[in-house]
């Protein structure tokens, strides 16, 4: 779940080496991570825009477009999961949101879903059919949701020895679950980084990718002032931050409701993140 968000300077990011480096990912997965991802199919399409890596290959932070060409705006859903909540699910909280994802899809919205490996292991038939949808991409935002600095909001942490190797693992759950192309992005949970955690990542070759709005989505209980809160804060080459997880987010899918076609009728266009990296000066 995202609160206010803590930020550091510098870079950040984690690990999608897609094809070869995709199994590379899988030799250095942590105990009991499962088996190797399989590679990606090489392909003649385009790979999607990343940021350059910063010093000593730290990885790249992206957190808005540009402001300057045009009004458009990335809808991100985090959809949240961490390792040791299986148990919950099975007594049947829901972490996941099939009515906002019908929402989106009715709306014609483009978003990017990022997802922790343990809820494409909860969820995999859905976790398919957005990353076979060319109106989502999926991203990745770690295996566990474990937190990958201290003090972050109450979550548990990650070992620096298994930053890479937890985010490796998430991968390999996508690929697993039957994302064929999941993205070079990584969000870390609840939004907190440090330099430790940058260098940590870095070498796996991904953009990471913050945002510019928070939603105010998690645990809220009141959707108008989540809707304000977003359109207050919209700007061209906006990042907003939300949530796929009923149980921990249950406002959203009237939110998107409400601010869909209000954004749409201020003039802004919905795009997905890679667009907005696209965008972004010193993007390769």
């Amino acid at each position: 779940m995202i609160r206010p968000v803590r930020r550091l300077t510098g870079t950040t990011a984690v690990c999608v080496a897609l094809g070869a480096a995709l199994a590379a990912c899988g030799a250095n997965e942590a105990p009991h991570a499962g088996p190797p991802a399989p590679a990606r199919a090489s392909s003649s399409a385009t790979p999607p825009p990343t940021l350059t890596p910063g010093p000593g290959g730290a990885a790249p932070v992206f957190m808005n477009g540009p402001r300057t060409l045009g009004k458009t705006v990335a809808l991100t859903f985090d959809a949240d999961m961490t390792a040791d909540q299986g148990p919950r699910a099975a007594a049947g909280e829901h972490f996941d949101n099939p009515a906002l994802i019908a929402t989106l899809r009715r709306l014609k919205v483009p978003a990017t879903i990022f997802m922790t490996g343990r809820w494409a292991d909860q969820y995999p038939a859905q976790a398919r059919s957005l990353g076979r949808d060319p109106q989502f991409e999926v991203a990745n935002h770690s295996y566990s949701h474990y937190a990958f600095t201290g003090d972050c909001y109450g979550l548990p942490t990650v070992s620096a020895a298994h930053m890479k190797s937890d985010v490796e693992r998430a991968y390999a759950a996508l690929l697993r679950a039957g994302v064929p192309h999941p993205m070079p992005y990584f969000r870390f949970p609840g939004g907190c980084y440090d330099r430790q955690a940058l260098r940590a990542v870095g070498a796996l070759g991904v953009t990471a990718v913050q945002w510019d709005v928070v939603s105010g989505d998690a645990f809220a209980t009141d959707a108008d002032a989540v809707t304000k809160q977003v359109l207050d804060g919209v700007k061209p080459g906006s990042v907003v931050v939300m949530h796929c997880t009923r149980s921990a987010a249950p406002t959203t899918d009237q939110v998107v409701r409400t601010v869909v076609p209000e954004l749409r009728a201020r003039g802004f266009r919905f795009v997905k993140v890679s667009e907005l990296i696209g965008q972004t000066p010193g993007h390769r």
